[in-house]
């Protein structure tokens, strides 16, 4: 893509109606398969993960990948923290934790889209499951993606039993995915990317109303649906790890801050404190990526210091029945 390509533009500013910020749908959507000629078969080392440490959607890959064990089953590389134009995503390892490409020596992510599709014009988006064998990204859909960790896969991870989506919990996942999907995860995008008073109001209010209505569920259980840990737990998290640090001011998510809600707030350090999901956090890429990234929010690039938030103090949740921890074996 040349620097006049209009080609690939930033979601946020691709995606905005009437003020408001509709994130598109992902374009690779294929799923690996046992069935007899499926072009992406379950292996271990055949797929790769491109992600940014920035991105929240990106982050659920990492974590799942970690928690169930599949370090050896599928590699990884990680993009700069900064995204700007032309170039979009890249991979020079320019930054401290970002990586080359290790796969095709590809200097942008936009080449391994044309290379799976070369007339693509959608947005270059994080994360991407790609088939090394066949030079093709099998899926970017991250919801889709963990699924597959989760399933798939299962039978190369070292922690098989870790059942993220259990058959007697979907209905229920799959409602609260739904709502904190809308209002939380893409809810923060929605006010930071609005353009008008009346589309940030509008979704300020339904973030935080959902924000109550999380901090109620996780006041009565230890996780979002109950005993368990569950995908909507990862889902969910990534977002709250970000929040205080950057959605408060960067997107104005400050009517209240994830500290401020005593059960999310102990939540919230109870599962960074777990290894696994700790090793997989790198906050200097979260900050520098939203801060230098987003020039029409933040045009001075200019990145805060704080807020100095202590993720290792204490936390509360084992006054709270589990019926297992995946961490604790």
């Amino acid at each position: 893509m040349s620097s006049n390509d209009s080609r690939n533009a930033p979601s946020w500013e691709a995606n905005n109606k009437n003020g408001h910020y509709v994130r598109s749908e992902r374009s690779f959507r294929d799923r690996l398969s046992e069935e007899n000629g499926a072009p992406f078969p379950p292996a271990s080392g055949r797929y790769h993960l491109y992600v940014s440490y920035a991105c929240p959607w990106a982050h659920r890959t990492l974590i799942v990948r970690a928690l169930k064990g599949l370090e050896d089953a599928i590699t990884y590389d990680v993009v700069d923290y900064l995204l700007e134009k032309p170039k979009g995503w890249t991979l020079t390892a320019k930054d401290e934790s970002a990586t080359k490409d290790s796969i095709n020596g590809f200097e942008t992510l936009k080449e391994v889209y044309y290379q799976s599709q070369p007339d693509y014009s959608d947005s270059v988006t994080v994360p991407i499951l790609y088939d090394k064998q066949t030079k093709k990204i099998v899926n970017n859909e991250s919801s889709e993606i963990i699924r597959q960790f989760n399933t798939t896969l299962n039978a190369y991870a070292k922690n098989k039993d870790l059942d993220l989506y259990p058959s007697h919990l979907r209905a229920q996942i799959d409602e609260v995915n739904t709502w904190i999907y809308s209002d939380i995860n893409n809810g923060v995008y929605k006010c930071g990317f609005a353009t008008t008073q009346e589309a940030y109001e509008e979704n300020v209010v339904k973030l935080f109303a959902a924000l109550d209505r999380l901090e109620k569920i996780l006041s009565e259980n230890r996780f979002v649906c109950g005993v368990e840990f569950t995908e909507a737990d990862v889902r969910l998290w990534t977002t709250l790890l970000r929040f205080d640090p950057v959605y408060v001011g960067h997107f104005k998510c400050n009517k209240k801050r994830i500290v401020d809600y005593p059960n999310i707030w102990n939540y919230t350090k109870e599962l960074y404190q777990v290894e696994a999901i700790k090793k997989t956090v790198n906050m200097d890429h979260i900050k520098k990526h939203y801060y230098q990234s987003h020039i029409t929010i933040n045009p001075t690039k200019v990145v805060p210091l704080g807020p100095n938030i202590n993720f290792e103090e204490p936390h509360d949740r084992n006054r709270l029945p589990a019926k297992s921890l995946p961490w604790a074996k």
